[in-house]
């Protein structure tokens, strides 16, 4: 009479990285306007490009509550796996499986408003982030104290040194992604 179901089991890996590829086609002329694609046709000298292999066979997991840094050399591919896991890019090959809710720190500070001062950017980030104004109330001195940035709460952020902003702005979104993954 009754379907009961049981809970699914909570996954235990919040990131599942199998295989993952994804290389960009580099041109080595510039060629920036139709015409001079036609007449590369006309002539029978197409493009040439180089591959550039970004991320090749890659593949880890993330279990919940674990913490991932990604180090490397300029053009080693970290941006590039970030952007893959957070769904920004597909990969040529393999497969990103994320299980809940993540908010990538690819841009830190994205959204924020440079004439509002700390205090209403982080209210505005939170509310975009899904939290109510109480949440919000309730983490704002931890986020402040947490940024290091408690006396430049009423600050306008176009003042703030990019050091300032990078830390005000992790620390608003690790607080709201931490809100946000309690519920």
């Amino acid at each position: 009479m009754f379907d009961i179901q049981k809970p699914k089991p909570q996954e235990e890996n919040a990131i599942i990285v199998s295989n993952v590829s994804k290389h960009f086609r580099i041109p080595h002329e510039k060629k920036t306007r139709l015409f001079e694609h036609i007449a590369g046709a006309l002539k029978g000298t197409s493009s040439t490009y180089e591959e550039f292999w970004a991320v090749k066979d890659v593949s880890f997991t993330v279990k919940k509550g674990e913490t991932l840094g990604i180090i490397g050399e300029n053009g080693s591919g970290k941006s590039t796996l970030l952007k893959l896991i957070a769904g920004v890019l597909t990969p040529d090959s393999g497969t990103v499986k994320v299980n809940g809710k993540i908010a990538p720190f690819l841009e830190l500070g994205v959204g924020f408003n440079p004439e509002l001062t700390a205090e209403d950017n982080v209210r505005l980030y939170g509310a975009i982030m899904g939290m109510s104004a109480k949440e919000m109330e309730d983490k704002f001195e931890e986020i402040f104290e947490f940024a290091e940035l408690s006396r430049f709460r009423n600050m306008k952020l176009k003042n703030f040194s990019s050091g300032m902003y990078a830390r005000l702005a992790f620390a608003t979104a690790d607080v709201s992604l931490t809100m946000s993954a309690g519920r």
